[in-house]
């Protein structure tokens, strides 16, 4: 087991667990393809060739949301393996039923805490990518301290990615994208692939949500950081 010292048991969590509204199509996917497709928490590492049954390129996607935009991807990059993370179940419920629509095969869902399931599932050198799309920018600044994105996450984050691997983190709220480059910018083991913020990369899909906003003027700011390879 690796170290953990650096990621305690007790932290600020990111996320509010709330009721929301899981359609029945949601709860049967949830009852009959979790079995297929999940992977229960536990507090032991894993093996992620075996869990997708094959030795390919392994992403991480923190927080999916509905699961569109993973799918997706997940669909598009075939060669590619995607260990999905979500807490809400509506959202675990509806990748699911696109992973059963489509006949999607190299998604696996882990429906816990992210910090928990990288302090105690992911060993180090095993992620080739992370990808941590619009996660909850907490915008009251007396909230800020739950934003995901802070140093102690990504020193642990960065210790599991391969060398020459990357992470892809997109936010549409500019403090929120500032604060980011900042920890990103301050990982001596990362370098960023930009002066400072990055094209969007064509693999990631624009969401409705997003192409409204664009269409109204808002922003959305791409941030793509490289693992330093062990030469430099």
């Amino acid at each position: 087991m690796t170290d953990t010292s650096t990621l305690q048991d007790r932290h600020i969590r990111s996320y509010v667990l709330r009721q929301g509204r899981i359609s029945p199509a949601q709860q049967r996917a949830c009852k009959t393809l979790l079995p297929q497709f999940g992977i229960p928490y536990a507090k032991t590492e894993i093996n992620l060739d075996q869990a997708f049954r094959r030795t390919a390129p392994k992403i991480l996607e923190i927080g999916f949301g509905m699961g569109e935009s993973t799918a997706s991807i997940a669909l598009a990059h075939p060669e590619n393996d995607y260990l999905a993370l979500e807490v809400h179940t509506p959202g675990v419920g509806n990748l699911l039923k696109l992973i059963d629509s489509l006949h999607i095969t190299n998604i696996r869902i882990i429906q816990h805490d992210a910090v928990e399931v990288l302090r105690d599932m992911i060993t180090p050198n095993t992620l080739d990518g992370v990808h941590i799309f619009f996660p909850d920018p907490w915008h009251k600044a007396r909230h800020n301290k739950r934003r995901l994105i802070q140093a102690p996450f990504i020193a642990q984050l960065v210790q599991r990615i391969k060398p020459g691997g990357y992470i892809h983190v997109a936010t549409d709220w500019q403090n929120y994208a500032e604060q980011v480059l900042e920890v990103l910018g301050a990982e001596p083991m990362l370098e960023n692939t930009a002066a400072n913020f990055a094209p969007r990369p064509s693999y990631r899909p624009l969401t409705k949500f997003e192409q409204r906003g664009l269409r109204l003027g808002h922003g959305v700011w791409d941030l793509v950081f490289l693992r330093k390879t062990l030469a430099e």
